[in-house]
């Protein structure tokens, strides 16, 4: 079966530090599948605040939707861990993104590589909005 290989881009826009916290962790008592994707939506906002951008405004009933993710897990990490989420953007299209992360503890050991496809979207007429060109200039870290 083949497995996903997420590639990594030679630049990133955003480094930020996570702990993995008691609640993080599964019956094997290392970081769980869950726990981690739910880590990556924290990194992801982070991003978004960086860029000036939120993940929803409520104000105007916009903002972003996932329409994919995949995660390549790569080493296990435990309660007590740092995840140090390097965060870039690729793939910038006519309505949105995918948003790359790489995940490593605080050795500097790595545990997963992960992307999801984001794509504007407006909340009130539940369709997808075009990507502005100011934010996909942010996106590709021109400013």
């Amino acid at each position: 079966m083949p497995r996903v290989k997420v590639a990594l881009p030679d630049t990133f826009l955003l480094t930020v530090e996570i702990p993995v916290r008691i609640t993080d962790l599964n019956y094997g008592a290392h970081l769980g599948n869950d726990a981690l994707l739910s880590i990556l939506h924290e990194a992801r906002v982070q991003l978004l605040r960086h860029l000036g951008r939120a993940e929803f405004d409520p104000a105007t009933q916009t903002g972003h939707i996932m329409a994919d993710v995949a995660i390549e897990y790569k080493g296990e990490a435990f309660y007590g861990d740092t995840l140090h989420i390097q965060l870039a953007a690729t793939d910038i299209s006519k309505y949105g993104f995918d948003v790359v992360y790489w995940v490593r503890n605080q050795d500097g050991k790595e545990v997963a590589r992960a992307k999801t496809g984001m794509l504007c979207f407006d909340y009130a007429t539940r369709k997808l909005l075009p990507l502005p060109a100011d934010y996909a200039r942010r996106l590709r870290g021109e400013g």
